[in-house]
């Protein structure tokens, strides 16, 4: 899974989301989503503003944190009409 670090390093700046929101241009519920981690995509130049108003790298921002069941590979399963949905392991 991939975490957002965004809420740490407001935190350390002490910097709200709407700081954030202002100083970039980015709409406040974009914000506020990646703030919360409930973004499923990400916008590349939200991206680049984020980091150049926070003064980090994109590795500040994002951390990469191995799933504990796999969602790749023998465990994707792809059904008749060619969605893939997760294996459901327990």
């Amino acid at each position: 899974m991939v975490k957002i670090n965004l809420s740490t390093l407001l935190g350390a700046r002490r910097m709200t989301q709407a700081d954030l929101a202002r100083h970039t241009g980015i709409r406040p519920s974009t914000i506020n989503d990646m703030y919360h981690e409930l973004c499923v995509r990400v916008n590349l130049e939200h991206i680049d503003k984020i980091c150049e108003v926070l003064e980090c790298d994109i590795t500040d921002l994002f951390e990469y944190v191995p799933n504990k069941i796999k969602t790749t590979g023998k465990d994707l399963i792809v059904e008749a009409h060619g969605n893939r949905k997760k294996h459901n392991k327990l």
